[in-house]
């Protein structure tokens, strides 16, 4: 009953919100005499505070329309390319006037964790003018109805694998955090069954190979529950009359209020903040705080089948580090990854994953020529930090071209017959 309570009080919200928002317009019209005085500026900015605290925030837009490619700007065209009832695929396609270009055709697995994938919008951006772009768009599991059936962490596996297939040979994977397990258990499935089509490299982000190396809270948390507390506290169904109705989720907003209590003493001074600079009409620091907040508060529903699985595979039995993962009824041995290059990225400062744990690929990896891997660690940078932001474009994002351009196959050489076998 708590995800039906929670969408009764947004409901019961609503004409407040409304009321708010109107009055807020009021308030700052440049025809009220008020909205020049500090009395209107502050009703105005406090009634912006509480529209934007109570509001639910949608699926943001990439809104990614160009790249600069040779100091010229290139138009880019966003299409679906790959549909299933859990994602899309999304192929950032660059208008080329000379489209013989060599450049990398890269898959940027998104993490399924709570926010979209448009979180990585950054991380597009910084590779578009080098990449041919390709990204996992997961799909809210409150928008697909019952009847598409379950979506675990076996499935997010296969998608992976579909993918790589679609895409054809001489593909790079990027799997940002939580996807950096699924992404390296599908290469390991893939050399394994001498797949002509694994990645020719895999760059791994601030992901959960070994969380038993620097446990954070978000380990600690997994550690100290039991599956069951897990299954009876955060999973509840789908309300109506949504379209996934009765599914069962892990829904989002419960997922951002655990973001948001690991840092909440920062949330609340950036609220205070942002009522500061609106009553300051400090236009440009107050369009970041709703830039940012926009695409932070806009967070999507888990399957609970996938959710509980990720959970007590990844955290709490250290399947993959230890060997002991399955994907439906095969063994994912790391071991068998020779051909596929490796490099992982991790922040200093990363309080999610912590130090190490992503790292530990290269471990677990063991058969991967020397030549054919490496680690970096970027300084001074948090979780966020290692998939966006400046430190992300200047250091990391040319790191990750050069080790792809380094690693790739000539495509036109490798000649493939349906199921992924080389001819």
């Amino acid at each position: 009953m708590f995800y039906q309570f929670y969408e009764l009080n947004h409901a019961i919200m609503a004409p407040w919100r409304a009321a708010a928002d109107a009055m807020r317009l009021a308030y700052s019209n440049p025809l009220n005499p008020l909205s020049q005085t500090y009395l209107g500026r502050t009703a105005a900015a406090g009634l912006e505070v509480f529209e934007r605290s109570t509001r639910r925030y949608g699926k943001p837009e990439f809104g990614l329309y160009e790249t600069i490619i040779d100091g010229e700007p290139i138009s880019i065209d966003e299409k679906i390319v790959w549909r299933q009832p859990f994602c899309n695929l999304i192929h950032f396609e660059r208008v080329l006037e000379k489209p013989a270009r060599s450049d990398p055709r890269v898959l940027i697995v998104a993490p399924m964790s709570g926010h979209y994938a448009t979180l990585l919008r950054g991380t597009v951006e910084a590779l578009l003018p080098t990449s041919d772009i390709y990204i996992t768009d997961w799909i809210d599991a409150r928008m697909v109805p019952l009847t598409e059936g379950t979506f675990d962490l076996d499935d997010y596996i296969e998608y992976v694998i579909e993918i790589l297939h679609f895409l054809g040979p001489d593909t790079h994977v990027v799997a940002v955090c939580q996807p950096a397990v699924p992404v390296l258990a599908a290469a390991a499935i893939m050399e394994g069954r001498g797949d002509a089509l694994s990645p020719a490299s895999m760059t791994l982000m601030g992901g959960p190979i070994d969380t038993r190396i620097n446990p954070t809270a978000v380990n600690q948390l997994a550690k100290d529950k039991p599956i069951e507390w897990f299954r009876d506290n955060v999973v509840m169904p789908v309300p109506f009359p949504q379209p996934g109705f009765m599914r069962p989720v892990y829904p989002g907003f419960l997922q951002l209020s655990g973001f948001m209590s690991m840092n909440l003493d920062r949330h609340i001074n950036a609220q205070k903040e942002f009522f500061d600079h609106l009553v300051k009409h400090d236009g440009d620091a107050a369009e970041k705080h709703r830039e940012f907040y926009d695409e932070y508060l806009a967070v999507m529903d888990l399957t609970a089948e996938f959710y509980l699985q990720t959970v007590d595979v990844v955290f709490m039995q250290h399947a993959l580090p230890k060997g002991e993962m399955m994907h439906r009824g095969e063994r994912v041995d790391t071991h068998a990854i020779r051909k596929v290059a490796l490099l992982t990225v991790e922040g200093e400062n990363d309080d999610i994953s912590g130090a190490g744990q992503t790292e530990a690929a290269q471990t677990i990896c063991s058969n991967i020529p020397d030549h054919m891997r490496m680690h970096y660690v970027q300084p001074d940078v948090g979780h966020y930090g290692v998939f966006n932001g400046s430190r992300f474009r200047r250091e990391i994002a040319p790191r990750i071209t050069a080790f792809q351009r380094e690693h790739g196959h000539k495509a036109a050489a490798v000649k493939v017959i349906k199921g992924g076998k080389t001819a």
